[in-house]
């Protein structure tokens, strides 16, 4: 029983930060300065400058535009929703051929993603986007050599473009879908169902502070219920309720924090770059090390 209570909690605590976490300013999508963008200062001048004349010589040939987008975190997004967020902003690819990619890397979270606009899926694939990400990229990111696997993968990724098949792939390479045999029973699920449903009620009915606050206050006690301990749930809702007070004042009073830490980044090899106007459907693949 204790363990179902303490899977109970964490369960509903981490679906409590989903939900509070709309509350929160997302990280902002940088401005394309270039078709490198890196806001972590962990790539050379010198190999942007290598890297981007490379990308420039693609689009020259081909019409194909790749960036990449290097920042500290995605959170509280995933890297699949804040990349496919990233590459609608910057548009890459041409308009209506849509033959744009871009490698993001969220240095912190030590995840990455290829995202491929619809008129590249054909060539690379979302098999093809994977492939890159792990036999190319990870292995050189995992040594700690982040402009090999950079640059490997940006090679890798034109080679694709430009029609030129991978190589088989190692007889032992699998990906198939981890499963969790401890996963949350579902019954969970249905408290967690119940209190978003409850929560996006009193947001619109009371406005974002009280709300919020009473959101807290619903979601502990759900989660109460639901986990088998009440004090559990006050728990909950209490750390809710003081993390949204937090994320008020933040929002209140911490605006200048907001683009501070952009003026760290560099973006190289623009020279007027600017997106295509092309089109993403969530087309690639994710990966971490």
């Amino acid at each position: 029983m204790d363990s179902a209570i303490k899977v109970a909690r964490a369960f509903f605590l981490a679906l409590l930060l989903v939900w509070t976490s709309a509350a929160i300013a997302e990280v902002a999508v940088p401005p394309l300065s270039g078709r490198i963008v890196d806001l972590t200062g962990t790539l050379s001048s010198d190999f942007m400058g290598q890297q981007s004349a490379q990308l420039k010589d693609l689009e020259t040939r081909e019409g194909s535009q790749v960036a990449v987008l290097i920042v500290p975190t995605t959170q509280p997004e995933t890297i699949e929703q804040y990349s496919i967020r990233a590459a609608e902003t910057w548009k890459i690819g041409r308009r209506k051929i849509d033959d744009g990619a871009l490698l993001v890397i969220a240095k912190n979270d030590r995840k990455l993603r290829i995202e491929v606009g619809y008129g590249l899926e054909g060539g690379l694939t979302d098999v093809t986007a994977r492939r890159i990400i792990d036999e190319v990229i990870v292995p050189r990111f995992k040594a700690g050599d982040f402009e090999g696997g950079v640059g490997a993968g940006l090679t890798r990724m034109i080679g694709v473009i430009d029609g030129e098949p991978l190589p088989a792939p190692p007889p032992e390479a699998e990906h198939g879908l981890d499963v969790d045999s401890n996963a949350p029973s579902p019954f969970l699920f249905f408290f967690g169902f119940c209190a978003m449903i409850a929560s996006i009620f009193l947001l619109v009915m009371f406005g974002p502070l009280i709300g919020s606050a009473a959101m807290s206050g619903v979601a502990g006690v759900i989660a109460g219920f639901g986990g088998g301990s009440l004090i559990g749930g006050i728990e909950i809702g209490a750390l809710g309720f003081l993390f949204l007070l937090f994320n008020f004042w933040i929002r209140g009073y911490g605006g200048s924090f907001s683009g501070s830490g952009w003026r760290r980044g560099s973006g190289l090899g623009g020279g007027g770059f600017s997106g295509g106007g092309g089109s993403f459907g969530g087309g690639g693949a994710s990966g971490s090390w």
